[in-house]
């Protein structure tokens, strides 16, 4: 298997179900692939717990027929919680190799190398916005994503 870089796009943050949630995009989903994938989140994100309502995803167009969309939400004031979907991938259950027809994944996979990135950025973000200042700044860290570029 050889790596080859990817294109990663940060559109701005939008809100769902009373959450803010920042987005990173991998690849190049197609708009119809884009418009399932948002249309699934609400479903994926989990109930308030009294931790700042902030989540991030990552929707990921693969090379092949498969879309992925993880969930990552912030709880517990420090944790970071997985939900996932995923289109037109077999061997992750999906019924098709429709990449738009997202179905829920069990909480296995977190994502692969080309989704992880954000991961870090994120961590860092919420510690320097939320954890560490005497007081929570949540605008703050809405506006504090990871650069454009390559998936490194």
């Amino acid at each position: 298997m050889v790596f080859a870089e990817k294109i990663l796009t940060v559109p701005p943050p939008i809100e769902v179900g009373g959450r803010h949630v920042k987005r990173y995009h991998v690849g190049s989903p197609e708009p119809h692939v884009e418009r399932a994938a948002y249309a699934l989140l609400p479903d994926l994100l989990p109930e308030p717990d009294g931790t700042p309502p902030a989540s991030f995803v990552v929707l990921h167009r693969g090379g092949d027929t498969g879309a992925y969309l993880n969930v990552y939400s912030w709880a517990w004031d420090n944790a970071l919680r997985f939900t996932g979907a995923a289109g037109g991938q077999r061997f992750l259950g999906c019924p098709d190799d429709d990449p738009a027809h997202f179905v829920r994944l069990a909480p296995d996979f977190i994502g692969c190398v080309y989704e992880l990135p954000p991961i870090t950025h994120e961590r860092d973000a919420w510690v320097r916005h939320v954890l560490a200042p005497e007081r929570p700044d949540l605008a703050a860290y809405l506006t504090d994503s990871l650069p454009e570029g390559m998936t490194g």
